[in-house]
């Protein structure tokens, strides 16, 4: 990245976190371009320069969002998708340490855009976001262990809102507990007769629909 890309990248980052402040103030409809010029300390015409309404900020917004979540991890969202098809069935299982501290750190580290997430979920574009995840991550991964189409939108629904609720309730106690203990908590709701119990079952689950 040149000197001019990097200007133009540090402008446009600023003007989403001008974005996500405002958020928490107010709902997405009454958010100005004065407003968010004055937050990110930009003029009109530099908002101009990189968007031609609000909404375009909005939707860089959510992928500048999912891209500081996803580079908490190792590998890339694509690296991730690819590799589901070849991944072992233990790997699969993303109620886990491995998957879920990077998680929880980033809700620390970014709190503040999480009680607006939560606040506003139309205002960031969630269920936009949540719905490529399904596509790419989630659907893939219940493939592996043999889930019909039909029954999918259930345990995804099952996961992501207990995970979420757990979030929400994190969050409006300021973080205050561990996230180690946060990681236990999860594992237990998932798993209250131990993981390898369940991973157990879901071998189980998988012959008798290879079986079928």
């Amino acid at each position: 990245m040149n000197k001019s890309e990097s200007k133009y990248y540090n402008t446009a980052v600023r003007m989403d976190e001008a974005l996500i402040k405002l958020l928490e103030k107010k709902d997405f409809e009454y958010i100005t371009v004065k407003e968010i010029c004055e937050e990110a300390g930009v003029n009109r015409s530099t908002f101009y320069l990189h968007y031609e309404t609000i909404a375009d900020l909005l939707d860089e917004c959510s992928e500048y969002t999912n891209k500081k979540c996803f580079n908490q991890y190792n590998k890339n969202y694509t690296d991730i998708s690819n590799s589901l098809a070849s991944a072992n069935l233990e790997e699969l299982i993303f109620i886990s340490p491995d998957y879920l501290k990077p998680y929880f750190e980033f809700v620390v580290e970014n709190r503040r855009l999480f009680k607006v997430v939560l606040s506003h979920p139309t205002a960031l574009n969630a269920e936009k976001t949540f719905n490529a995840l399904f596509k790419n991550i989630f659907s893939p991964v219940l493939d592996r262990f043999h889930f019909q189409d039909a029954e999918k939108p259930y345990i995804i629904s099952f996961y992501v809102s207990g995970l979420m609720a757990i979030v929400a309730e994190w969050i409006k106690n300021n973080c205050n507990t561990s996230i180690e203990k946060i990681i236990n908590i999860c594992m237990q709701c998932v798993f209250p007769n131990g993981r390898e119990e369940h991973l157990s079952y879901l071998n189980k689950h998988i012959g008798s629909k290879i079986k079928k």
